[in-house]
């Protein structure tokens, strides 16, 4: 079946479904911008002590937490969702049922739950990207845009590959249910610049669990501060940790004695 037409039928099941409980959906939504106030009073709270942070304006800060929420959208709006559906089909056999279909199970695993009325997360971390940037002063050409728009892609991908590795782990610890825990804690260190951290935890959320290289290295791209060297590496980090995590995968999967066991 073709990958589109798969995921448009996904995308329709999943609008369904959110009609059903517009209510819910309306709360939520409000919920999500009292968060959201709740995070810029935080922020104007310490700028009223401080100029700068670790080098980051006010401004700077309201975009970093714009590319958090962005990145955080793919997490709450497709992954967490997926992972209490794949843990249960680990424990009662049911991946049978998906590992029969003729399509990657990796793909079926991911997109099958979207929680649609997250889209609204989208638009308000693009107004907030846009408006700290306007707030900095600082003006971006379009080599910087698409700079940030590939480091973006890259820090998805790499967020992507952490949860694929975690909810793997599965395969072989069938009670392994806190994958999206543990992945949701460790995104939380991107939600302010990696400068602030101590040189060793720099190094820990850049290079051996890169969550910086999904929120803070994209706005420095935007910024101007990297080198095509260091934004190639930061690419290439990328394309390691999605081949690294479709390994584990497959891996996984060899683990997997299904419901007959």
């Amino acid at each position: 079946m073709n990958t589109w037409k798969l995921l448009s039928a996904f995308f329709k099941v999943n609008v369904q479904m959110a009609l059903a409980y517009r209510t819910d959906t309306i709360v939520n939504i409000l919920l999500n911008v009292m968060w959201l106030g709740w995070e810029l009073l935080s922020l104007g709270i310490i700028f009223s002590n401080t100029q700068t942070i670790a080098g980051w304006g006010f401004g700077e800060l309201i975009a970093l937490l714009g590319v958090f929420r962005l990145v955080n959208t793919l997490m709450i709006a497709v992954l967490s969702p997926n992972t209490e559906k794949f843990n249960q089909s680990i424990r009662d056999g049911s991946m049978d049922y998906t590992l029969l279909q003729p399509v990657n199970s990796m793909f079926l695993v991911t997109f099958s739950r979207i929680t649609i009325w997250r889209i609204w997360d989208l638009i308000l971390a693009i107004v907030l990207i846009s408006v700290g940037v306007n707030m900095s002063g600082q003006t971006v050409n379009a080599s910087q845009l698409l700079t940030f728009i590939l480091l973006t892609i890259s820090g998805a991908i790499i967020i992507y590959s952490l949860w694929i590795v975690l909810i793997a782990l599965t395969f072989w610890f069938t009670k392994f249910d806190n994958n999206v825990t543990i992945l949701q804690a460790l995104l939380d260190s991107g939600r302010y610049p990696a400068t602030v951290y101590p040189a060793w935890l720099r190094i820990i959320v850049t290079f051996i669990i890169p969550i910086a290289v999904a929120t803070t290295v994209p706005l420095q791209g935007l910024r101007g501060d990297l080198t095509i060297s260091r934004v190639a590496m930061f690419l290439a980090i990328s394309v390691a940790s999605f081949l690294i995590a479709s390994q584990v995968w497959k891996r996984g999967l060899k683990q997997y004695s299904g419901a007959s066991s």
